[in-house]
């Protein structure tokens, strides 16, 4: 019977790795996507930006923008008295969702859109990263048997990984141009740390979890490969080698002969 290489060991192993590292970025989606909705434990301690709201009248003090709602914050400088749940909700102060005023609102905010727009396509980019994060880890459990398994779910995880770059980028844009309008009118304002670390690391799970499906899925076509130049397609293959010196024998003996 024949030895297959190690690479055939390996596909399965990569696999299981690309499912790890998916499950991890899918899980640190849904951390972020549940802040505002619970006052519950971790989803408390997640908030993308924090920023004293000192003359804004009806405003919490300090107010903190979640994934669906603002909040603020207690003694334990924890998420509390969160306010209605927004689909999509912007960040655009401004704005009715948020404080529906310009009353002490930082000018920079004031007549333009571009934090609005910023906001709202960063949340509709970080849902479309999540249902094909979600396709490929349903996809995954071929992963572990197949080598088109593999493929397939890399594709999605790359997809997963392009929008969930954008929203990343473009949250990382809003908040921290945000934080800077708001300091520069005298207010005290912060990036919220686990939030921001949380988009960026699931990036980086998306991104591994990309090149580990596909080199599994290399490594196994490799074997695949080796294993059928092999054994053939019934069993081992004959060798060509003795039945043409057997040939080769044959016809020099009947020279021999006539001559």
């Amino acid at each position: 019977m024949p030895v297959l290489p190690t690479s055939y060991h390996i596909g399965p192993l990569f696999a299981v790795a690309s499912i790890i590292l998916l499950a991890g970025a899918i899980l640190l989606q849904f951390l972020v996507i549940l802040s505002g909705t619970t006052e519950g434990n971790p989803e408390n301690q997640i908030y993308f930006l924090q920023s004293s709201t000192n003359g804004i009248p009806g405003a919490r003090n300090p107010s903190r923008w979640t994934f669906f709602s603002i909040c603020g914050v207690d003694s334990n400088n924890h998420n509390t008295n969160c306010g209605d749940v927004v689909p999509a909700l912007p960040f655009d102060p401004p704005n009715k969702h948020d404080f529906n005023t310009t009353i002490g609102i930082p000018s920079q905010f004031i007549g333009t859109k571009h934090y609005f727009l910023l906001s709202r396509f960063a949340f509709v980019f970080y849902l479309i990263s999540v249902v094909f994060a979600a396709i490929a880890l349903l996809t995954s459990v071929l992963a572990l048997c197949t080598r088109l398994g593999s493929y397939f779910s890399g594709f999605n995880t790359a997809v997963a990984l392009f929008f969930q770059g954008i929203a990343a980028a473009l949250t990382t844009a809003w908040v921290v141009q945000g934080r800077n309008a708001f300091r520069s009118s005298g207010q005290t304002a912060g990036v919220g740390e686990k939030a921001m670390a949380f988009i960026w690391t699931a990036f980086a799970c998306f991104f591994l979890a990309t090149i580990t499906f596909c080199v599994g899925g290399s490594a196994r076509h490799d074997s695949g490969y080796t294993a059928r130049r092999r054994t053939g397609v019934f069993g081992r293959k004959r060798s060509t080698r003795s039945r043409a010196s057997f040939v080769s024998d044959r016809n020099g003996g009947i020279k021999d002969d006539y001559a």
